[in-house]
């Protein structure tokens, strides 16, 4: 009778079923966004489009001087078409093999963030094991992994790069050292949450099994932990990528999201900026999509919720 009832209330046409769920109000709050994109566009830009026709015969209309904001070279801030424009151009016009494309500054961007992630993890699950397993590691190490956190990453960046610089590692090593930096704080707090998720009854039974830590560990502790550190793996992968980028800051890298940013910023070219934002957005996305695929097939094999 309940499942009558259900299929009954449930939407039967398209519109029903998206008014019901997420788009509309995902869709609403994109296009809030873009039309309070394109007012500021007109309130930061106006100052320069007034002088630059000020001297136009005849003046301008309101629209001409609407468009004329969203069309600037170099504007304060760029419209959304703009970025969108250069965004396609640096994506799939330009040859990805030079410093114009934004595939060719994304893969160097990918490269220390994958590296540092990778570091980071395995740092976190082994600090996070230690601390489980020893009480006065839980008193001493972990207060200072939490205070680690509180010291910004823009006065860190540069001390690394000249350290390692000063004993002949550069390129992608201090990158990632930087990503390793912000990436194994969220696995190393999430996995001690999920070390220490077991019920007492359960750690009492493999006492009564006569198990052996290494036993309690493998057996008890990781597989319930496994939710754990792929939720934290989501927060490392947004952070190492994060840290790559601003590795790439202070070094006058040769190439990466970082340096393409750092360029559009030394010659005024906001438009080059917010597209290397965007695509740096978009890196990270996929990346945490990749993080979730992997959440969701060993789910699958372990036999949990897919």
């Amino acid at each position: 009778m309940s499942a009558a009832i259900d299929a009954a209330l449930e939407p039967t046409d398209a519109w029903t079923r998206i008014r019901a769920g997420r788009t509309v109000p995902v869709l609403t709050f994109v296009v809030a966004i873009l039309i309070v994109w394109y007012v500021a566009a007109i309130l930061a830009n106006g100052p320069a489009t007034r002088m630059a026709l000020a001297n136009a015969n005849p003046p301008p209309t309101p629209i001409q001087y609407v468009l004329a904001t969203w069309a600037q070279q170099r504007p304060i801030v760029p419209a959304p078409h703009q970025i969108v424009v250069d965004f396609f151009n640096s994506t799939f016009i330009a040859n990805p093999t030079t410093n114009r494309s934004l595939v060719y500054h994304a893969w160097a961007t990918l490269a220390p963030t994958l590296l540092g992630f990778a570091i980071g993890t395995l740092l976190g699950v082994l600090l996070a094991a230690a601390i489980v397993h020893l009480r006065s590691l839980d008193k001493s190490l972990m207060p200072w992994i939490i205070a680690s956190q509180t010291v910004p990453i823009l006065a860190i960046a540069p001390m690394i790069i000249v350290v390692l610089g000063s004993i002949g590692l550069t390129g992608v090593l201090p990158k990632a050292v930087i990503s390793t930096y912000l990436s194994f704080f969220p696995v190393t707090v999430g996995m001690v949450k999920g070390f220490r998720s077991p019920l007492p009854i359960h750690l009492d039974l493999m006492r009564t099994y006569s198990a052996t830590r290494w036993q309690v560990f493998w057996a008890l502790r990781f597989p319930a932990a496994v939710p754990f550190l792929f939720i934290s793996m989501r927060i490392a992968i947004a952070a190492s990528l994060v840290g790559a980028i601003v590795g790439e800051l202070p070094t006058g890298a040769p190439a990466g999201l970082g340096m393409r940013m750092l360029g559009g910023s030394y010659y005024g070219q906001t438009i080059i900026i917010w597209s290397a934002l965007f695509a740096a957005a978009i890196v990270a996305a996929a990346l945490v999509g990749l993080v979730g695929l992997a959440d969701r097939l060993v789910a699958r094999r372990m036999g949990g919720r897919t």
